[in-house]
C-alpha cells in the first residue's frame, strides 16, 4: 500500500501522515522534512530557500528525485505537495486543505523553527508567499498544479476536525 499525503502548509500533512503510517505499520516520508533540513545545511529560512529554489531548479529536482526513487518501493506513506503527481500509482491520494487562519495558529503551535514570526498576520503572508513560490515552480517545472483536485482521491478540509478524524477517513477509504 501506498498513500501519498498532499496539502496547505499547516493543514496537517505530516502530522496526518505519521499517525497514519504507524497504525497501518507503514514507513514514512517526509519531503517537508528534507526541505527544511536542505534549508538548516544551508544556513537558509525556508521562505529563502523557496525563493533560491525559484532561480536554482536543482533544489527542486533533488528533493523530486527522491519521490521518484520511491516509485520502487511498497508500503509507505509520504506527505508532500507534489507526491500525488510523482507516485501517480499511489493507492490513496489524500489532499488537505484548512483555512488560512487555523492552518497559521497551528504553525505558530507547532513553534517550527522556520516560521520565525510570533504574528499570525505575518505567518499568513508568509505560509502564502512560500505556496506561491512553490505554485510558479512546479508549473515552470512540471505544468502542474497541486491543487488541483484531479490528482487526489480524497480531498478533506481539516479546519475543524482532529487528527484521527482525518487517518480513519483515510483507513476507511484503503478497506
Amino acid at each position: 500500500m501506498i498513500i501519498t499525503i498532499s496539502g496547505k502548509a499547516g493543514s496537517g500533512k505530516s502530522t496526518v501522515a505519521k499517525q497514519l503510517a504507524e497504525k497501518l505499520n507503514l514507513k514514512h516520508y517526509s519531503i517537508g522534512d528534507l526541505m527544511r533540513q536542505l534549508a538548516k545545511d544551508k544556513n537558509i529560512s525556508l521562505a529563502k530557500l523557496g525563493k533560491l529554489a525559484e532561480k536554482d531548479e536543482t533544489i527542486d529536482k533533488e528533493l523530486d528525485d527522491k519521490q521518484i526513487e520511491l516509485r520502487n518501493k511498497d508500503n509507505f506513506v509520504i506527505d508532500g505537495r507534489l507526491t500525488a503527481f510523482f507516485i501517480p500509482t499511489a493507492d490513496i491520494k489524500v489532499f488537505l486543505n484548512c483555512d488560512d487562519k487555523v492552518r497559521s495558529e497551528r504553525i505558530l503551535k507547532g513553534g517550527r523553527k522556520d516560521e520565525s514570526s510570533k504574528d499570525i498576520n505575518e505567518v499568513i503572508k508568509k505560509i502564502k508567499e512560500r505556496e506561491e513560490s512553490e505554485r510558479k515552480r512546479y508549473e515552470k517545472y512540471y505544468n502542474v498544479d497541486f491543487y488541483d483536485e484531479k490528482l487526489y482521491n480524497l480531498i478533506v478540509d481539516t479546519t475543524h476536525i482532529d487528527v484521527d478524524e482525518v487517518v480513519r477517513q483515510i483507513i476507511d477509504l484503503s478497506k
